[in-house]
């Protein structure tokens, strides 16, 4: 039970991400939200993270616009992909997209410490403002496809954007028994959202959940063009 009063409209944003879950559960084998994620997105306000342009659509279940072309995604979408990457209390986890740090806040909730990297620096900037009091979340301004190497392995990583495959350097640096949450398939085209978990040293699973749309997983080649 939470210790402080949650407003009409995030209630009815949870009520609604509830509902989607048993909508989709034939497809995600999940009928509804983890309580601990239910919880962190109760305690974070997704309305603080989106411009001003569209606060008043802040808890809306549905993706908006946050500038330089990217989005803050779907609150059911958020929940699916943390509940997913499943983060505990002491676990590492790299996102791949920091945005404007929603889903940064909400993973920096449940897990021990979040390492996010955000390839455009007006995105990173405002994302380490909104993030300025989370203690247990270190940002990186820098092309995220290669992952963070030197922080690694992670318990899991999450990728908030579709990439056209799955990076090899990105399952590299899982532990054994951690999760890769990713969106893969062609902008505009049939993208699938996947969950790969390191079996071995050498050895991944691969389970699609289920079909997404997400904007690109940029390259840092592809800014400077």
């Amino acid at each position: 039970m939470t210790l402080f009063t949650i407003p009409t409209r995030q209630q009815e944003m949870l009520s609604t991400i509830e509902a989607e879950y048993r909508e989709t559960a034939a497809l995600t084998g999940l009928p509804a939200p983890g309580s601990r994620t239910l919880q962190a997105m109760a305690e974070v306000s997704r309305r603080e993270f989106v411009p001003l342009t569209v606060k008043h659509l802040a808890y809306a279940n549905s993706p908006l616009p946050i500038g330089h072309g990217q989005t803050i995604s779907q609150p059911y979408i958020v929940a699916l992909m943390t509940d997913l990457l499943d983060p505990q209390p002491g676990d590492k986890i790299l996102e791949i997209g920091t945005g404007c740090g929603y889903q940064t806040a909400i993973l920096a909730q449940l897990a021990g410490k979040v390492f996010s990297i955000e390839l455009i620096s007006e995105l990173a900037a405002s994302a380490a403002g909104h993030l300025q009091n989370t203690r247990n979340v270190e940002l990186k301004n820098a092309d995220g496809y290669n992952g963070w190497p030197e922080q690694a392995p992670f318990d899991g990583i999450m990728v908030t954007a579709a990439a056209d495959h799955v990076p090899e350097q990105l399952r590299q640096q899982l532990k054994i028994g951690g999760r890769l949450v990713i969106p893969v398939g062609p902008i505009g085209g049939y993208q699938e959202l996947l969950l790969i978990r390191r079996l071995d040293a050498e050895n991944f699973s691969n389970e699609s959940i289920l079909g997404v749309a997400f904007v690109p997983l940029l390259r840092k080649r592809t800014r400077d063009h």
